[in-house]
């Protein structure tokens, strides 16, 4: 196989495009609703965890709903991505959104025993998580996301 046959099937895999589609314009929706949301830019989180609408959300719904229409809804392929989707949903609400209240707890407690402000290199990483809105947003994103790409 040549490097550009590799290229070729890779970017007429409609499964792994429909993923990173979901991906990108999940990050690129987090980004505007956070500059609007905080009346300033933050480029950071093009790609940054957590926020509206969960990227991972809307990537792995892309990815289950593309092997389901692709390959069939009875396909073992499409049976262990929605069984994954399902998982990395359940973390991003679960253990991932815990972990940024901790973080931003550890970072409020931090700045109260040292009597200063921690600089963004000190703090620890708040936005990993989502909230069940999140996860649900960036789900219809992904299979809204995953028709389309099957139908253009």
């Amino acid at each position: 196989m040549t490097f550009q046959d590799f290229i070729s099937e890779l970017i007429s895999n409609r499964i792994l495009l429909a993923g990173a589609c979901g991906w990108l314009t999940a990050q690129v929706l987090k980004t505007i609703i956070y500059a609007i949301t905080n009346h300033g830019i933050d480029w950071t989180r093009l790609a940054g965890d957590g926020g509206m609408p969960s990227g991972h959300s809307a990537t792995v719904t892309a990815i289950a709903v593309s092997c389901g229409i692709e390959l069939g809804f009875d396909s073992a392929l499409f049976a262990l991505s929605f069984f994954f989707a399902i998982i990395v949903m359940h973390d991003a609400m679960g253990v991932r959104l815990e972990t940024g209240k901790q973080a931003m707890m550890l970072n409020n407690l931090a700045e109260v025993i040292y009597d200063k402000e921690l600089t963004p290199e000190e703090k620890l990483k708040e936005f990993v998580g989502h909230t069940p809105l999140q996860v649900v947003m960036g789900s219809i994103l992904g299979l809204v996301i995953a028709i389309l790409m099957h139908t253009i």
